[in-house]
């Protein structure tokens, strides 16, 4: 069977076997028995009669949101300002621990293979465990409010940032840090003068990326009781104040919108 072509336009063949084919059978008919048991489980555990009416209730729900009770808007700016300082705190107590741990991680950089070992374990909790149930287990430990909110973003940036800076440490180019290291540079010299300066524009896109996505991520945890625009939303909502819940989604669709261009415009200029 043709695959590709070469440069002269003539096909370039490759043999297909009878057993290459059938393994190709084989793995296509599993692919849509998988499918086919995915979809009876799902459709077991279905309630059609509500999928059913979701078009009207779809709708009714709608129609009480509209029109949007704008005069509630002037009690969301402080809940909005508590959100965005979770995001940014967050985001920059979760650089400030990202930061050495994303050097011990790096296979270049850590000072033991050990070390690096327990700096994956950190990165891999923290990418595991979403910022909502780290906020549920804070809210737990430490009460409701912008604290747990924060600490919550951080533990969940740390992750985050952390991969992608040390694979940024690690794709960086080598001849800098040997002619360094040639001079007769100490470890923390090398580090200075020949690993920062190619990793910083990495560094600095990947943390104004993360505050961007702590931004939303921010906007829910008062779902839970860690502060926040979160915690008008859930209050209308148990209250059936559909209205009002409008009024919260635009001003959360605002301020997305803003730090979305914000990160970008940033992240423009430093890359």
């Amino acid at each position: 069977m043709p695959v590709s072509t070469s440069p002269q336009g003539t096909p370039i063949w490759r043999l297909r076997t009878t057993r290459s084919q059938w393994l190709g059978y084989l793995g296509w008919l599993a692919g849509a028995c998988l499918f086919l048991l995915c979809w009876k489980v799902i459709s077991d555990n279905t309630m059609w009669v509500f999928v059913e009416d979701a078009g009207r209730q779809g709708g009714d729900l709608i129609s009480r949101m509209l029109p949007p009770q704008w005069a509630y808007a002037h009690r969301l700016w402080k809940p909005m300002w508590d959100t965005l300082n979770i995001a940014t705190l967050g985001t920059l107590l979760g650089i400030a621990m990202a930061f050495p741990v994303a050097f011990l991680a790096a296979r270049n950089t850590t000072p033991h293979p050990l070390v690096r070992s327990a700096a994956l374990v950190i990165i891999v909790a923290s990418r595991s465990i979403n910022s909502l149930i780290w906020a549920m287990l804070l809210v737990t430990i430490l009460g409701p409010g912008v604290l747990a909110g924060i600490i919550a973003i951080a533990l969940r940036s740390i992750g985050f940032i952390g991969k992608l800076l040390y694979e940024a440490i690690e794709e960086i180019h080598p001849t800098p840090v040997e002619a360094i290291s040639a001079t007769g540079a100490g470890r923390m010299q090398v580090m200075s003068y020949g690993v920062l300066p190619q990793v910083m524009p990495a560094f600095a896109g990947i943390s104004v990326y993360r505050w961007d996505i702590n931004i939303r991520e921010s906007t829910v945890l008062g779902l839970v009781g860690a502060g926040g625009i979160g915690l008008q939303l859930n209050a209308a909502i148990n209250s059936l104040a559909w209205n009002q819940v409008s009024v919260i989604f635009v001003m959360i669709f605002v301020t997305v919108l803003a730090s979305e261009w914000i990160s970008a415009r940033v992240r423009h200029a430093i890359i």
